[in-house]
């Protein structure tokens, strides 16, 4: 970077690390094509469902807000359109949701790691401060929290937790959104609640006017590549968030390919698909305790696991060797030592479980040869 656009950038974005996505990872390896590798590090769903494109208006731009696909998530979520904002993927809702409630230079929002890393990116490059509240043994440290929000507009409760996994418990939801009545604005992150739906907080946002729930149809719903999320909210923040969006945020064919798969048949498919999904992390979660290699493995409501384990880079360096990609979280605050394998297919996964024991095998091998 020259010296004279050093000069004319915001300071703050020099120096600043953007948010590492799985596939931003994946291109600077050089890892860009989709063919001959398992997929297991985003946390994408396999296979999709049945669907039909027309052409229709792709001259024209789309509704701000496209009425079929608001009117299938309304039926979906049984909330009225009113308390809906459809998004490009619950990305956006983040950043919404910080430009909307917090002022640059001036304000800050609350995370709790380990956690989603968007949130302090987003904050980042508003200019809005990160105040940090890390977890114990995955749950919210409460009181520490309340002690904190006179300090911030916002705070950030993923649940299911990305990259842990595990629901946080509701009395602790709760006791926050309580605490923070006219104080804060308390964004639940839900982008994996489909994998354990009775969980969910939305039948909430009529007692706290100061509840934002995040969505996406990216998991669950095997739908990534539309990048396609809802916000849920009161009809007040719903029409606040509604003046910081851009004028077209979701594309025609997003908006007809999404309202699709959230009825009829393809409904019934997510739903197949999350109970396979689950079928098979229980299945994953039983076989890495079962392995004197693996040291921890996180209680998961989402449709991966996160585990920990003295050979996280022989493991992950092995698997990439034979184009199986899954995710090193170890960088993140309490998770020294953890990878994390999204739940793909059957065959995918017992893929992986036959690649990782030959590669601790030979591990232990060499190890002992070296020892001799």
């Amino acid at each position: 970077m020259t010296g004279s656009i050093k000069k004319l950038a915001r300071k703050e974005l020099i120096d600043m690390v953007p948010y590492q996505s799985a596939r931003r990872l994946q291109k600077a390896d050089g890892e860009s094509s989709f063919s001959n590798k398992i997929w297991l590090n985003a946390n994408e769903a396999s296979g999709t469902g049945d669907y039909q494109l027309s052409a229709d208006c792709i001259n024209r731009y789309p509704d701000f807000q496209p009425n079929n696909l608001l009117n299938a998530y309304s039926e979906y979520c049984q909330l009225p359109v009113e308390n809906l904002l459809a998004t490009r993927g619950a990305d956006e809702g983040i950043e919404l949701i910080i430009r909307t409630f917090c002022t640059a230079y001036q304000d800050s929002i609350l995370i709790c790691p380990p956690t989603y890393g968007m949130y302090a990116i987003s904050a980042e490059n508003h200019g809005a401060g990160v105040v940090s509240v890390p977890q114990t043994s995955c749950q919210l440290d409460v009181e520490a929290i309340v002690n904190k929000l006179d300090q911030v507009n916002i705070v950030f409760l993923c649940s299911p937790g990305n990259p842990t996994g595990n629901l946080l418990p509701k009395s602790q939801i709760k006791a926050v959104l309580d605490a923070a009545k006219e104080k804060a604005i308390v964004v639940v992150d839900e982008a994996y609640i489909e994998f354990s739906a009775q969980d969910s907080i939305q039948t909430w946002l009529g007692d706290y006017p100061n509840l934002v729930v995040l969505r996406t149809l990216s998991k669950a719903f095997a739908l990534a590549g539309l990048r396609c999320g809802f916000t849920l909210a009161s009809p007040e923040i719903i029409t606040l968030l509604s003046k910081v969006i851009a004028p077209y945020p979701i594309s025609a064919p997003v908006a007809e390919l999404a309202s699709q798969f959230l009825t009829g048949t393809n409904l019934q498919l997510m739903k197949e698909r999350v109970q396979q999904s689950n079928s098979l992390r229980k299945d994953l979660s039983q076989w890495l305790v079962s392995q004197d290699w693996c040291s921890e493995v996180f209680a998961s409501d989402a449709n991966f696991v996160l585990f920990r384990t003295q050979y996280r880079s022989v493991i992950f360096d092995g698997l990439k060797a034979q184009g199986i990609l899954i995710r090193d979280q170890s960088k993140q605050k309490q998770l020294d030592n953890c990878l994390r394998i999204s739940i793909g297919s059957e065959q995918e996964l017992n893929t992986v479980k036959q690649a990782i024991n030959q590669i601790i095998d030979q591990t232990v091998a060499v190890q002992t040869a070296q020892e001799v």
